[in-house]
Formats: C-alpha cells, sequence, structure tokens
C-alpha cells in the first residue's frame, strides 16, 4: 500500500471521490453474477482480458477499441466451437495499481520508491514522480469513466453486432494464419445469420445478435480508492464497489487478517483470487468460507497462476478441496503471471508455449477431477505489440526490442490472443464431447 505524505490532500480527494457518481451500477454487478453462476454451473466460459497496467501516458480511444474487438473475435471463436454462451470481462477501466514485490527500484546507485502504477505515482524515475499523489486518483476515474462510455456504446450501439464479423479483424492479424481460420468461421457465421434472417430472425429483431454484455474488472489493490467508490444499493440496501463489475484479491493480498479481503467480503460484487502455489487447501477453504458464507453460485471466481511445470501438481488438490467442501466456483485459468522470464537482452518476456502449456495442463486437472474449467484470465493488448515470445507469428528473443510498450508486464499482443482462443476452443470442444460421451 503506498504512503502518501500529505494525508490533509489525500482525505480531501476520498471525500470528493465519495461524492462522484457511481462508475457501473449495483444491476449490472448482479447480472455479472448471474452469468458467472451459469459458468459455475459448467454451463459456460469466462474471458477476462486486458491490459497488465492501464496508463494516462496510453490513454486513446482507439487503444481500448482495438482490446475491446479482439477479445470480441476472441469470444466469437470459443462460442462457435463450444456452443456455450461466453462471459466477456474486461481488465480495463479501473486496472491502474500494481502490486510490487519491492518496494523500491535501484537503477545503476540511485535507490526510489517503486512504481505502483500511474494512479498512485509516476513511471519516470525521478525522485518527485514516485511520490504518491491522491490527485491521481481523480484522473483515473475520469479515465475509467470515459473508457466505459466508449466500452457501453461499443457492446450495444451496434459495433457488437455479429454482421460485423469480418470487419473485427485488425490489419496486424493479417499476418497471423489464424486470421485465415477467423475468416472462414466469419464466413460460416454470415452463413448461419442468412438462414436465420430467412426464418424471420435477424439482429434488428433479436437484440442478442446486435450487441453484447461486456463487464469491467481490477485488482482492488488501493483501498484508499475502492473505499470511497463504495455505495449502498438503493435498490436492495446492500454495498457494492462501484468502480468496476467485478474485483479481484492478487496473490499478495490473500492472506487471514488482510485487509483487501476484510474489504471484500463486504461488498457484494463478485469476487476473483488468485491461486497460486503458495496457497494450501485448507488456507483456500477458509478463504472461501470468509468470502462466502452463503455459497452462492457466481460470488466467487478463483483464477489458477501456477506456471506451465507446476499446474498440475498444485492445481489438483485445491480443485479437489473445493469440489469435496461443494463450493460452488467458477475455476479460471491465469497462464501469463507464473511464466514470466527474463530473456537474454534484458527484456521480461512470457513465452507462448509455456502460456498454452498451462492452459492445457488446467484443462488436464479438470478433466481428471470431474470439474468445469471455467475460464481463461490473460493480459493483452489489440496492439501489435512485441512482448510475448513466440506464437504463430514468431516473436524471437531479439524482436522483443521492436515494439515493447508494456508499463509493467509483457501482454500477448491481438495476433497471440487469436492464436490462443483457437487452442482453448480445441479443449472446450474436447471437454463437450467427453461430457456428451458420459451421458450417453
Amino acid at each position: 500500500m503506498p504512503v502518501y505524505p500529505d494525508t490533509d490532500k489525500l482525505n480531501a480527494v476520498e471525500q470528493t471521490l465519495t461524492s462522484f457518481p457511481p462508475l457501473v451500477f449495483a444491476g449490472e454487478a448482479r447480472a455479472l453474477k448471474a452469468d458467472l453462476a451459469q459458468v459455475a454451473a459448467g454451463k459456460g466460459f469466462l474471458l477476462q482480458g486486458g491490459d497488465c497496467a492501464e496508463s494516462f501516458a496510453e490513454f486513446h480511444p482507439n487503444n481500448i477499441r482495438d482490446t475491446f474487438r479482439v477479445l470480441l473475435q476472441m469470444a466469437v471463436v470459443l462460442t462457435f466451437a463450444s456452443k456455450q454462451p461466453v462471459v466477456k470481462v474486461g481488465r480495463m477501466a479501473g486496472q491502474f495499481a500494481k502490486p510490487r514485490s519491492s518496494p523500491v527500484e535501484k537503477i545503476g546507485d540511485v535507490e526510489l520508491p517503486s512504481y505502483l502504477g500511474d494512479n498512485i505515482n509516476g513511471i519516470e524515475f525521478t525522485p518527485e514522480s514516485r511520490i504518491p499523489d491522491p490527485d491521481r486518483m481523480l484522473r483515473a476515474y475520469s479515465q475509467a469513466a470515459a473508457t466505459l462510455n466508449l466500452l457501453r456504446a461499443f457492446s450495444t450501439g451496434g459495433y457488437a453486432n455479429l454482421r460485423q464479423v469480418h470487419q473485427w479483424t485488425l490489419d496486424h492479424i493479417g499476418k497471423s494464419p489464424w486470421a485465415t481460420k477467423f475468416s472462414e468461421m466469419a464466413d460460416k457465421i454470415g452463413e448461419s445469420l442468412d438462414f436465420m434472417e430467412a426464418c424471420g430472425i435477424d439482429p434488428q429483431t433479436v437484440p442478442q445478435l446486435k450487441g453484447t454484455s461486456f463487464y469491467t474488472s481490477h485488482e482492488a489493490l488501493l483501498l484508499q480508492y475502492e473505499e470511497a467508490m463504495t455505495r449502498q444499493d438503493s435498490l436492495t440496501g446492500e454495498w457494492y464497489d462501484t468502480s468496476a463489475h467485478m474485483l479481484w484479491i492478487g496473490d499478495r493480498t490473500r492472506f487471514e487478517g488482510s485487509a483487501h479481503v476484510e474489504y471484500l467480503r463486504g461488498v457484494q460484487n463478485p469476487i476473483g483470487m488468485k491461486c497460486g502455489p503458495s496457497l494450501t487447501p485448507d488456507a483456500l477453504l477458509a478463504m472461501l468460507d470468509t468470502l462466502n458464507p452463503s455459497r452462492e453460485a457466481g460470488r466467487i471466481t478463483l483464477i489458477s497462476r501456477f506456471g506451465h511445470d507446476k499446474v498440475e501438481a498444485g492445481l489438483a488438490p485445491l480443485v479437489r478441496a473445493v469440489k469435496r467442501e461443494g463450493h460452488p466456483v467458477v475455476w479460471s485459468c491465469d497462464p501469463m503471471h507464473g511464466n514470466v522470464i527474463k530473456a537474454d537482452n534484458g527484456y521480461k518476456t512470457r513465452p507462448f508455449d509455456r502460456i498454452l502449456s498451462e492452459v492445457k495442463g488446467f484443462f488436464a486437472v479438470h478433466r481428471a477431477e470431474g470439474t468445469h474449467a471455467g475460464g481463461i484470465h490473460i493480459e493483452m493488448t489489440g496492439r501489435d505489440v512485441t512482448e510475448c515470445t513466440g506464437g504463430a507469428v514468431a516473436i524471437t528473443q531479439e524482436g522483443l526490442a521492436d515494439r515493447y510498450h508494456t508499463h509493467c508486464d509483457p501482454r500477448l499482443n491481438a495476433a497471440q490472443s487469436i492464436e490462443l482462443a483457437f487452442l482453448l476452443a480445441e479443449m472446450l470442444n474436447l471437454e463437450r464431447s467427453e461430457k456428451r460421451a458420459e451421458a450417453a
């Protein structure tokens, strides 16, 4: 947690945020919870993705649009393959604060406080920039509000119309062989829509075909901001964090006595929780009892993040314990955070083959335990960046420097994200065929 030197200014900013309108509404959070309850029951899939850390410098409508349409593409691929609804949740409109493994950063002989995210301090390596500034929370609120406004327009204003599926492909994805596969799938969707229209069903009369539900999420890390954005719902009297539809607890803030856990157990939003190698089955069950004592379906999403070589051994005991105790959770896979390496040229990267390996291990565990592999949680962007190596676009370690733009951790680019979606679709198809065989 940041230490603000000017507490009077911090209190004034918190009071100002408390008087601002909510960014999301309680009814929207309840709708997401209902969607996630279906995923927990094995009747859907959660697609959660977006920036590692949003920044003030890269705030631009084109960046928001491009990330949104890659998520749309991924969702269409997954829906078409699995024949199940895909719940779309962006790491957007609030994903600013980042936990750091060290409170200080050293370059040469100079040591300064770590960069904690644009809503806390600046990324520039100067003493002035690294001082936590409460006014940054006001700018984060403004950027989140503008981002949400654009996302709502895209999701309901015609951009997400399935008739536009061919137009969602970004120009730079054309370099990937998966672009051809997506185009072929888009042709099939178009033919299906033509048939439905001949039967009297078209996007003008069926809202689900011309728009989509799109939710936002971020890690509930900066408690000063989250508490100031908490509102009591006028319809139910319950409390909601109105900064996002879904919040999650990270690996570093998930422990007994955590202020973050204490805060989130008091709000009714859907809650995610990262599950890594340090988490024991008993500690997980205790955390579930704390955060969801009534065992409400859709309330909890467990986001596993182990690393490609640890996922099967580490995840299986947790899945087994949760299944045994009957907690209704969504199991989602974060194949990003456990697979960071440092390239020979000093860049942090994530090899695509390791990301894919962790996803395969995640699905293997759920097949073995008879549970539903319910989601994916990825750091990605619609921009043509070179931050993760590998994939069909074959980014090399030497090529990382070409377009390495992240403020924090390496992200999948658009082509790699679409490739991952098709590989996920294959695994979902396998899960679906195995369940049908068992039922027969």
